[in-house]
């Protein structure tokens, strides 16, 4: 991880952008405190219906309104 100083990185920033995007990450700092990290940017995977099937289990009574609530259920 390379550190750059704020000014450096606004100065350079499609040059940190072409670092970033060969993989390397990139802190930025205000004096010698790191306040953020650029970081390469991953798609995650589309999301599945039912991808915990049978993985998750859920208490019997899941649903039911807890003790004092009652007055809170439509």
């Amino acid at each position: 991880m390379k550190p750059v100083k704020i000014h450096e990185a606004k100065t350079n920033f499609s040059r940190l952008i072409t670092q970033v995007e060969a993989g390397e990450e990139i802190i930025v700092q205000r004096g010698d405190v790191p306040v953020a990290k650029i970081v390469p940017y991953s798609a995650s995977a589309p999301r599945r219906a039912g991808a915990l099937k049978g993985v998750l289990k859920l208490a019997p009574d899941f649903d039911a309104v807890p003790e004092g609530f009652e007055e809170y259920t439509g």
